[in-house]
């Protein structure tokens, strides 16, 4: 069974809706408010497979990987095959030069290393939402403790914002996903939400490009922190209005996306140059 979050003006456990404040003109958000002229650039040309190692830097720095486990993939534009990370490396040793290619059926194309049949669990998704260029999995901490619990974070911050419309949960575990039929099966379940909570096993965030993708994927886990820390309180919390999350949403995404990536590869340049080897 699967169940997607749409947005309600009340949660359970103690959660109520912030009140918006009476006469004030609510901003349309986004690009077409406010774009900045000139950002910091990364400072470098990244290659696909450069970009990809920074990627699964970035996110295991932030904790969103579980030591061995966990893939990226980002297929090609005709969606024949993806670049993805290798069975046996942690993603915070992860170089340009590991990186593998596989087609949809997960054989090897390119590379030194094998990959787990796990990533079926991505072929299946990429044949479903070819849109969806990069797929992450992983199972961060906070996002699976949640999930365990069967429970969504509710939109606490406005940075929870960026997932409005797009949270969804898979209540059943059936173990680990091995081959192309059980990848489709959990692709069906899983349906058109883009943010998926996977009961007992961990989390899946699909984006158009890898930017976006890290940038929500590292956004995740810490709204689910707060969600946790919370719920851990006692105390009721309230929540942003769903009638300011879609402009909240249009200025994170479309004004921060690109900023996020490049500050966060210049970090992660910065603290392991190696990556872009």
């Amino acid at each position: 069974m699967s169940t997607q979050q749409t947005g309600t003006e009340t949660g359970a456990g103690g959660f109520v809706t912030a009140e918006v404040p009476e006469g004030v003109e609510l901003s349309a958000g986004g690009a077409a408010v406010w774009s900045p002229s000139i950002t910091p650039a990364i400072g470098v040309e990244l290659t696909e497979h450069q970009a990809l190692a920074c990627a699964f830097r970035i996110l295991a720095r932030d904790g969103f990987s579980e030591n061995i486990a966990g893939h990226i993939t980002w297929a090609t534009d005709d969606n024949t095959s993806m670049l993805v990370n290798p069975w046996g490396l942690w993603w915070e040793e992860i170089k340009a030069s590991d990186i593998c290619r596989v087609d949809l059926d997960a054989r090897v194309l390119e590379g030194q290393w094998d990959v787990t049949p796990a990533v079926h669990i991505h072929t299946e998704l990429h044949r479903r939402h070819p849109e969806a260029r990069v797929v992450v999995h992983n199972h961060p901490y906070y996002a699976t403790a949640l999930a365990a619990m069967g429970v969504l974070p509710e939109f606490l911050h406005q940075t929870s914002a960026m997932f409005d419309g797009e949270l969804g949960f898979v209540s059943e575990y059936g173990g680990e996903i091995d081959s192309a039929e059980l990848g489709a099966d959990l692709a069906e379940r899983i349906g058109d939400a883009s943010v998926v909570f996977l009961a007992n096993h961990g989390v899946i965030v699909t984006a158009a490009t890898i930017e976006e993708a890290t940038y929500k994927s590292a956004s995740l886990d810490r709204q689910c922190r707060l969600m946790y820390d919370v719920l851990v309180s006692g105390r009721s919390a309230t929540t942003v209005p769903a009638v300011v999350r879609p402009a909240m949403k249009a200025s994170l995404l479309e004004r921060g996306t690109e900023v996020y990536w490049a500050g966060a590869v210049r970090r992660i340049i910065r603290e392991h140059p190696d990556v872009l080897e």
